[in-house]
């Protein structure tokens, strides 16, 4: 029987509800929201806790264990946070462990299975923000901050989520994946976009160079498809050919997506089913992780 398709639902991200406005803050929208998509079939849900009284997000800990705890509660799912977005990189272990410390409470907790551990530096701006004079974002990320992610993820047995904005991140996720002891293996996310000039267009020439250099660099190791501000469905028949799994959701959705996350991991499901591929539980995925990891 083939492999289970992992279906994973990004449910927010950083953007507010000024560039995109259909995105879960309160509490209660993303407590529903994720709870719909894995109703829908996710067995994965990603998402950014908000501040409710500003509407902007807010990586702290009395914001998000309500909100695993109510998800979990409700539905079997994976469900993971993500890392306070600097734009400086952490300048050593300890600062590093200090980005790292709601993930970790959270992990001690027992509340979340993944984490995101990005393994780079990146400037996010998107083709319109240059053409207009802006600068975008820089999303620092140092050796450190990858190190002491790995070590977290050993520690509390959580799954590290690598986001691959450039083909650099995968060579350097792989080698320090290699470096740290007791690594789990990551899930190497392979980010696209026709928005955002960072990495690849969604294209199958580009995920065949990630796959020949990941293959390369960490053979065997899972993957999906994901992005910022792109539209990856043409990509879908191509990386379940291939192996790999998928990411959909308002976080990764075109700026200003006026569909819901229910129904984007709904369309992405039918696909599986059109592509002849079983759909993975969240226990499915649990084990297939646990697996790589002892790899």
């Amino acid at each position: 029987m083939a492999e289970g398709v992992w279906l994973e639902a990004a449910l927010n991200g950083p953007w507010t509800r000024q560039r995109q406005p259909g995105i879960p803050v309160t509490r209660a929208e993303i407590v529903e929201q994720a709870v719909a998509c894995a109703d829908a079939g996710a067995a994965i849900v990603h998402l950014h806790a908000y501040d409710e009284g500003s509407g902007r997000p807010s990586e702290a800990y009395d914001l998000y264990a309500p909100v695993f705890e109510a998800v979990r509660s409700r539905r079997d799912v994976i469900c993971y946070p993500t890392v306070p977005m600097g734009a400086r990189p952490s300048q050593g272990r300890a600062e590093a462990r200090a980005r790292y410390e709601v993930v970790e409470r959270l992990g001690r907790a027992g509340l979340v299975e993944w984490s995101v551990v990005d393994p780079g530096s990146v400037t996010l701006a998107t083709f319109a923000e240059l053409r207009d004079g802006e600068d975008g974002f820089l999303y620092a990320n140092s050796a450190s901050d990858v190190r002491t992610g790995l070590e977290l993820c050993g520690e509390h047995g959580l799954v590290p989520s690598y986001a691959v904005y450039e083909p650099g991140f995968l060579r350097t996720g792989a080698a320090l994946r290699a470096a740290v002891p007791g690594s789990p293996s990551p899930v190497y996310r392979l980010m696209f976009s026709t928005a955002f000039t960072f990495g690849l267009p969604p294209t199958e020439w580009a995920l065949d160079g990630y796959l020949r250099l990941l293959d390369a660099s960490d053979p065997g190791a899972p993957w999906m498809i994901a992005g910022l501000g792109v539209e990856l469905d043409g990509l879908w028949d191509v990386a379940m050919a291939r192996g790999g799994h998928l990411r959909v959701g308002l976080e990764d959705a075109p700026l200003g997506c006026t569909r819901t996350n229910a129904e984007m991991v709904a369309e992405a499901c039918r696909a599986v089913q059109r592509a002849g591929r079983p759909l993975a539980t969240a226990s499915e995925v649990r084990r297939a992780t646990a697996g790589a990891a002892r790899a």
